[in-house]
């Protein structure tokens, strides 16, 4: 059976393709004039909730090796623990415009007499409609899990990231637009591989690990195990992990390792080889990758090193959607959650009374 999360992935090659179209024609100007204010301005924030966050951690880096730094703030952390200041630029992500955070988020950003950037698929959201620079990625809605709308939104970020830094022109979109091309016929590979993949593992124990951009595609995976797999794991830096964390590893646990183009390929390939020595089972995801430095590797196509992002998180939403299916698990449906977060009660669609005291 082929499963909708599967079809998403699929057709996800085109829909990145039409989105960096967009991004270099018909939303050009938009770009640009994100650009401008963000280059312009003295305090610029980046922010999401859920998947939406991730693809803002994947921006992140690229803002701060341009030279310009930013902070990276959680939607939620940011309505509620940050005084922001009048004259900021906000980049709100998000695939509805419609989450309960990003609206409370707009209208704070109303009272501070911030600008917001609003990055989304819904052209009718809160977020296109009030965002003073609304970019609307028209990307095909996803049936579930966010797929499509994780990485157009992601694509898009990182455009605005280059645009402001240095430029995103056409040499950048033509290069992005031929690895696009490239991960159409690695797909069926990477399927292949993962068809009789030890490292698929019901009820295993999932780590996964990285550096830079792909942090971002590093907690997708993780959402995609709780929201596909309904299965916990755990995501964080790989530098990080070697400050205490590892010492949970142990005889068949699972670690998914995204391996960078440029930076500290060697030293995180050695992380890969001792968590195997130690007795655990790794995936590695990247770019020219020794096909026996893990017990599954993918290797990704030629792709510029920053952008690795655009491409990376697709292994492992392969890998999510197959072993959901290995579990006995439907990935098309969600037993708890909605499809959009409209209210900041609890975790359970009933209808509460607020405590006495509380609006």
């Amino acid at each position: 059976m082929v499963t909708r999360f599967l079809q998403d992935i699929l057709r996800q090659p085109t829909e990145l393709q039409l989105t960096i179209d967009y991004l270099r024609g018909a939303g050009r100007r938009r770009l640009a004039e994100a650009a401008v204010v963000i280059k312009n301005a003295r305090h610029v924030y980046v922010t999401g909730i859920g998947s939406s966050w991730h693809a803002a951690l994947t921006a992140g880096p690229l803002f701060s090796l341009g030279g310009l730094p930013v902070s990276v703030q959680e939607a939620s952390e940011l309505l509620q623990f940050a005084a922001i200041p009048s004259d900021a630029v906000i980049v709100v992500i998000s695939r509805s415009g419609r989450s309960i955070e990003i609206v409370q988020l707009l209208a704070k950003a109303h009272e501070c007499g911030a600008i917001v950037i609003g990055v989304t698929n819904s052209e009718d959201g809160p977020l296109a409609q009030q965002a003073q620079i609304p970019i609307v990625i028209a990307a095909k809605l996803d049936h579930g899990i966010s797929v499509n709308t994780y990485s157009t939104l992601a694509a898009t970020v990182g455009a605005i990231a280059r645009a402001a830094v240095r430029s995103f022109d056409d040499a950048i979109a033509t290069s992005l637009l031929r690895t696009l091309g490239g991960v159409a016929s690695s797909i069926a590979g990477w399927q292949n591989q993962l068809a009789d993949a030890a490292w698929l593992l019901p009820g295993g124990v999932y780590y996964f690990l990285a550096r830079g951009s792909s942090l971002g595609s590093c907690h997708e995976a993780r959402l995609l195990w709780e929201e596909g797999v309904k299965s916990p794991a755990t995501a964080m830096g790989t530098g990080g992990f070697r400050h205490g964390p590892q010492e949970m590893v142990a005889e068949g646990r699972r670690f998914g390792l995204w391996i960078d183009g440029l930076r500290m390929r060697e030293k995180d390939l050695a992380v890969a080889r001792d968590l195997r020595r130690l007795g655990a089972s790794v995936m590695l995801i990247g770019q020219d990758l020794p096909v026996d430095a893990g017990d599954l590797v993918f290797q990704l196509p030629e792709v510029p090193t920053d952008w690795q992002f655009l491409i990376d998180v697709i292994p492992a939403q392969l890998a999510a959607e197959r072993l959901a299916r290995m579990s006995g698990v439907d990935s098309d449906s969600f037993r708890f959650c909605s499809y959009i977060v409209e209210d900041d009660w609890g975790l359970l669609h009933e209808k509460v009374t607020a405590p006495k005291g509380e609006k």
